[in-house]
């Protein structure tokens, strides 16, 4: 049968490329949560700095690093080995979490 191949069993799975489109998907959402981050910055100080301001900008920069953190783990673990473990419960919460609470101390801000 000319083009067809033997069927593979389930534990060899050719990941192929997928790891690095993870890595490059986290790097993405990385300078995604940078850019939050930094209009974050910049709209409080825009107009001199405030009290409500700088808290909510200190908390928008604490949950960069908390973001950045998770990230900075998981490709690691991605580029580390040929085939990656999967991403623990705790890790994809943490980093839900984190990117949810930067948009909206951000857009507090814009508001």
């Amino acid at each position: 049968m000319g083009g067809m191949s033997a069927p593979r069993a389930v534990g060899d799975r050719d990941p192929g490329l997928q790891p690095e489109r993870t890595r490059l998907a986290w790097r993405r959402t990385t300078l995604s949560s940078t850019v939050a981050a930094v209009l974050a910055v910049r709209t409080a100080l825009h107009g001199g700095p405030t009290a409500g301001g700088v808290t909510v900008c200190a908390l928008c920069c604490a949950l960069w690093l908390g973001f950045l953190g998770v990230a900075q783990r998981r490709i690691h673990a991605l580029a580390s080995r040929p085939r990656p473990p999967a991403l623990a419960g705790r890790q994809a919460t943490a980093a839900v979490l984190c990117a949810v609470a930067l948009a909206v101390c951000a857009a507090a801000l814009v508001v």
